[in-house]
């Protein structure tokens, strides 16, 4: 039996995180777990980079994930920010609870 991993263990574990990931967005209503999953789903989109950047030989899906990376540190500050904003008015943080954005 061989120890190497191939790049379909790579795609069914990407496949996994982000589905669990997915999940979490659809079926989870507080702001903070919303957010952890839009960065598991980052991150395994990131380690599929990864893969097959490894995997082709190629180092572009490597130099896009510090692109992924950069606009996911982005996301996080600006969303912890309103996050804040939103729990200092309202007193919770639950997406249910929230009609601030109706016109």
């Amino acid at each position: 039996m061989s120890d190497v991993v191939t790049i379909e263990w790579y795609i069914a574990l990407c496949t996994v995180l982000f589905t669990i990931g997915a999940l979490g967005v659809l079926l989870r209503r507080s702001a903070i777990i919303i957010f952890m999953s839009i960065e598991m789903m980052l991150n395994s989109a990131n380690l599929l980079f990864v893969a097959f950047a490894r995997h082709l030989g190629d180092l572009d899906g490597q130099i896009l994930v510090f692109f992924v990376m950069t606009v996911a540190a982005a996301e996080v500050a600006v969303g912890l920010a309103l996050i804040v904003v939103i729990f200092r008015r309202k007193r919770s943080i639950n997406i249910d609870d929230l009609n601030l954005l109706k016109g």
